[in-house]
């Protein structure tokens, strides 16, 4: 008989680990090349240690959170679908949960369970792995007609089959991605894409040091390009000492690409309120505390924190009587209100993003494989990919879903150049 086919995948994160087990589950000899001493190192962070595992939607709807080359996605996520990744982990032993906007998360808000999962089923599957870098791709034949068989790393060449990139992107170095797939990708002829950070907090000109750790929840926030809405939607965001952060901020983040002097935002502190209702509001409450400081007036409506910056934008005196506020002057708090503004400097560095926008070309790739189109071979999973979507398990779901597509279809081409057809086994 002949030996197995065997299939290399580079980087042991989401993406390379689900690699990993379609192909072994595929019938491959699978090795995974990882520098650090776990895997999933990523992986165990997201969420912050929960782990949006999924989003409980249709891959469509997938499709559409994906900022970046969402069609190319199509094949992959028609193929392993959220429901699928749900019950992979389910039938691994992990109990998941929907939370709001439906993101799937482990029962017990451990990403490590999540992490642990993969592993078991690797192990299970029969998957080696090696604790070292690869440095190099190991390339049969010339020019246009090259092959990808093997891998270099520091204790020497190892051929293989086939072989996967799943490197992951450039945001959390420490976590060990380094952008080392696109070195490789380059090596290979491939074309990447100018590397951004995307999900990253953004640096505002407005001093928010004081309201420092002030989270506001079920606000809206609102990106304008141009007097043109590029996004809005309700749901949670923090100040920091350098600007603004949470989910909010991350989503909105991705949509911003250019010069940053372009954007202005927004927050809708009372989105649940239109204006006649937060009108009303504001009279019963200035005309319950009309006694007042006007500064001290505000407590019911809006977080003690928040209430100064408020009042400053609105260009009211702190220390009139709220029962003697104007007509005008309640107008312009209504409007500070529902457009609290924030002006965007810059984001804050690559390595402080949730994920890396930009990558392989996706020109490069076949769609339905991950396969490279100029170099057989080589197929490519997970970030190191020029696609990213929004915040609430949309990227591990791409993650997961590309490297099943990488995992099976890396199988199936080492089994055809190790059984070519017409070839029988003896």
């Amino acid at each position: 008989m002949s030996d197995p086919i065997s299939v290399a995948v580079i980087g042991g994160g989401a993406a390379g680990m689900m690699a990993a087990i379609a192909a072994a589950e595929a019938g491959a000899s699978v090795t995974v090349y990882e520098p650090n001493a776990v895997l999933g190192k990523k992986l165990r962070l997201t969420g912050k240690g929960r782990c949006n595992v999924t989003n409980d939607c249709t891959p469509a709807e997938i499709m559409d959170a994906v900022t970046k080359n969402p069609k190319f996605l199509r094949g992959a996520l028609y193929r392993f679908t959220p429901a699928d990744t749900m019950s992979f982990f389910e039938e691994a032993g992990v109990p998941l949960k929907t939370e709001r906007g439906r993101r799937v998360f482990p029962v017990s808000d451990r990403a490590a369970d999540i992490s642990s999962a993969m592993e078991k089923r690797m192990h299970a599957l029969g998957v080696t792995v090696v604790h070292e870098a690869v440095s190099d791709l190991i390339f049969t034949g010339e020019g246009e007609c090259r092959t990808v068989s093997g891998v270099t790393t520091d204790s020497g060449a190892h051929a293989h089959g086939a072989v996967i990139v799943a490197t992951g992107g450039v945001s959390y170095p420490g976590t060990g991605s380094r952008g080392d797939g696109y070195r490789l990708a380059k090596s290979a002829g491939l074309a990447v894409t100018e590397t951004l950070p995307s999900l990253v907090p953004i640096v505002t000109k407005e001093d928010f040091a004081p309201l420092a750790g002030l989270s506001l929840r079920n606000v809206t926030l609102t990106v304008l390009q141009g007097g043109k809405t590029v996004f809005s939607e309700m749901g949670e965001m923090l100040f920091t000492h350098f600007g603004v952060s949470g989910p909010l901020v991350l989503s909105a983040s991705a949509h911003m690409r250019g010069a940053m002097h372009n954007y202005k935002m927004e927050i809708d502190l009372k989105p649940a309120l239109d204006d006649a209702t937060l009108d009303a509001r504001l009279l019963a409450d200035l005309s319950q505390y009309a006694q007042r400081d006007f500064v001290n007036a505000l407590g019911d409506l809006l977080p003690q924190k928040l209430i100064d910056p408020v009042i400053v934008h609105a260009q009211i005196p702190e220390r009139i009587k709220a029962g003697t506020l104007t007509r005008v002057q309640r107008m312009a708090l209504l409007r500070t209100l529902k457009h609290f503004p924030l002006t965007p400097l810059r984001f804050r560095p690559i390595n402080e993003a949730i994920v890396t926008s930009g990558g392989v070309d996706v020109a490069e790739l076949h769609t339905k494989t991950m396969m490279a189109k100029r170099c057989p071979g080589l197929f490519f999973a997970g970030e190191v990919i020029d696609v990213d979507a929004y915040t609430g398990g949309y990227n591990l779901q791409i993650a997961f879903s590309t490297g099943v597509a990488a995992g099976q279809s890396a199988a199936a081409y080492a089994d055809e150049i190790s059984h070519p057809k017409g070839s029988t086994d003896i």
